[in-house]
């Protein structure tokens, strides 16, 4: 992996996964010596996160930007549009055992939600697969690329808000009801599938965050 690409993908997880939260100032001299690599490598890997949006020039340096009430109802302004498309698409040419198969691991996901770290992280893993399972399907390379984007922002949000096993253990009912819409070949639930949970998952995220 070249150096830039290291620099890149090491302070990206470290911006979504809130170990370098908001605000936070990114010294070149400082994070070039943490992560190993010299600062040609590291302007290039902080110019791809300022792109993305997770960073923006400060004062001194570039700095990790935050999040606002405002920022998540825009962002899911944007998942709804995409995410509701990219699902109809699916249930309209995806392989329906694909799904199928899906939607059985997540009716049997609440059994993974027992409180533990563990859990959680495979919880998460599967959700994931759902969404590769649905930009695999969809085979619109501009469609899947808008939503990668966006998913950063929206495992950065997530992560704002507690991990609630009660909310998670819906959440893998409402992704089971996708999959089997999907599986059904039924876009216009799938779409409504969808719908329905980006709106679950944004009320709980206002609610968890109440300082935002």
């Amino acid at each position: 992996m070249r150096a830039s690409e290291r620099a890149y993908a090491a302070l990206r997880e470290d911006i979504v996964e809130w170990r370098l939260p908001p605000g936070t100032l990114l010294a070149e001299v400082e994070q070039a010596e943490r992560l190993g690599v010299s600062r040609t490598p590291l302007r290039e890997a902080l110019g791809r996160l300022t792109a993305e949006g997770l960073t923006a020039p400060g004062g001194r340096g570039v700095v990790v930007t935050g999040i606002s009430l405002a920022d998540i109802d825009e962002l899911f302004e944007l998942r709804g549009t995409l995410e509701s498309r990219a699902a109809a698409l699916a249930a309209e040419r995806g392989d329906p055992a694909t799904f199928r198969l899906l939607q059985d691991e997540l009716l049997e996901a609440p059994a993974l939600l027992t409180g533990s770290a563990s859990g959680i992280h495979d919880y998460y893993g599967l959700a994931g697969r759902l969404d590769e399972a649905i930009d695999a399907a969809i085979a619109n390379s501009y469609l899947v690329q808008a939503m990668r984007s966006l998913r950063v922002h929206l495992v950065r949000i997530r992560r704002m808000a507690a991990d609630n096993a009660d909310r998670l253990s819906a959440a893998a009912a409402e992704h089971a009801a996708i999959a089997g819409a999907i599986a059904d070949r039924n876009p216009r639930l799938a779409e409504a599938a969808t719908i329905m949970h980006l709106h679950r998952s944004l009320a709980h995220i206002k609610t968890a965050s109440p300082s935002l």
